[in-house]
């Protein structure tokens, strides 16, 4: 495989909003027919946005957080489905970036830069909670590793050239192993069956006794011993799906209004887009979603600015950035998306027109993780400066 290689933030952006437009007029075909995006994600691939960001020093752009986050906004704007499957490929870079050998680093960001693509085969089913991870990493006797578990919800792992697997070591402690996806005893499951993001194949993986290098593992446990970015770079791509997730919602609804939705018979107007209470209500709506833009925006300078001078502070405000960003962008996700059928009127419900992708993209993806614990870390700090944990959901 080859892949371009983007020399910038400038550059990033452009290619985003090429495929971008590219990819909006299938969105409703693919999640309709549940047809999965290969050929999409291999234009994903061939363009370079997957290696945006590889450190300069390995020969990638290394684009800032604002950027990364962007890139997101704009394909989930497109298909809500196609932007979450590169979420979890970007996670599992940085893990690379932060806790990778050079030559770890070296070798995995040139399969990068060859497009290479990273899935994930995080979360488990049937456990205590989500951090109940029950797979398991086994010595033997060489150095190398047996991993065997399953895991759920594994976005981009039916389509990786490497999946990155949470496991935890006779130690206790979570490492990440990188196995190819096909690898002997790697078994990649197509059995999603959300009401949403359809097409992500966020299926099963089954591990048996999967031999693994001992080149090929990460202590991840590391990650959280001191200050860290990594919950807020994977937050902020979560967020930028749902801002993106809005925008394309509030696009639609308007084009609908425009085209298709009669005026009521009371307004006294000749087009729906001329009635006083529809305006009124895509203005709220307008608001909401340039709110979660900005708030979007803010956080990645937030993550940047610890970037530059990572302390227990500056993580914490990156972390309480990118919370506020996520709380505010799920919810108005769900309510422009809900608000579409109230505005578009009783044709929009028709299942032929499939209108409801976009709620239904919307109430899937900002089921991830809950709003509401967020929302309790930031008021936490406001009343006694409480920073919040480093559990990387945060």
């Amino acid at each position: 495989m080859s892949a371009h290689v983007i020399a910038d933030d400038a550059e990033a952006l452009a290619v985003a909003r090429a495929l971008a437009d590219e990819f909006r007029p299938g969105a409703d075909e693919r999640d309709r027919e549940r047809r999965l995006p290969r050929a999409e994600l291999d234009r994903l691939s061939a363009s370079g946005l997957l290696a945006v960001t590889v450190p300069a020093e390995h020969g990638g752009a290394d684009v800032g957080a604002a950027t990364l986050a962007e890139i997101f906004r704009l394909l989930a704007a497109a298909d809500g489905s196609l932007a979450q499957i590169p979420q979890s490929h970007f996670v599992y870079v940085n893990v690379i970036r932060r806790q990778g050998t050079e030559q770890q680093r070296k070798f995995f960001f040139a399969e990068l830069l060859a497009g290479r693509r990273f899935g994930n085969a995080q979360s488990e089913a049937g456990t205590r909670h989500v951090q109940d991870i029950r797979t398991r990493l086994t010595l033997r006797p060489d150095g190398s590793y047996l991993l065997t578990g399953v895991k759920h919800y594994s976005t981009g792992a039916l389509f990786a050239d490497w999946i990155g697997v949470l496991a935890r070591a006779e130690s206790d402690d979570l490492h990440v192993a990188y196995v190819p996806r096909d690898a002997p005893g790697v078994t990649v499951v197509d059995d999603w069956d959300g009401m949403g993001q359809r097409t992500t194949a966020s299926g099963t993986v089954r591990l048996t006794d999967v031999e693994v290098p001992a080149d090929r593992v990460l202590p991840h446990h590391l990650t959280f011993q001191g200050p860290q970015l990594h919950g807020a770079v994977a937050q902020l791509l979560h967020a930028a799906i749902d801002a993106g997730l809005a925008a394309g919602a509030l696009a639609q609804a308007a084009e609908f209004v425009r085209t298709t939705s009669r005026p009521w018979f009371e307004s006294g107007v000749d087009t729906a887009a001329e009635d006083p209470l529809i305006i009124q209500r895509f203005g709220e709506l307008g608001v909401e979603t340039r709110a979660s833009q900005a708030l979007l925006r803010e956080a990645a300078w937030a993550v940047e600015d610890a970037k530059a001078d990572l302390t227990d502070d500056s993580a914490a405000e990156a972390s309480l950035a990118v919370a506020a960003a996520k709380a505010h962008a799920a919810r108005t996700a769900v309510d422009v998306a809900n608000a579409l059928f109230e505005l578009a009127g009783t044709r929009s419900a028709l299942n032929s027109l499939n209108l409801n992708r976009h709620w239904r993209d919307a109430r899937t993806h900002t089921l991830h993780d809950p709003a509401r614990w967020k929302i309790q870390h930031i008021g936490r700090h406001v009343l006694s400066g409480t920073r919040p944990p480093r559990h990387g959901l945060l």
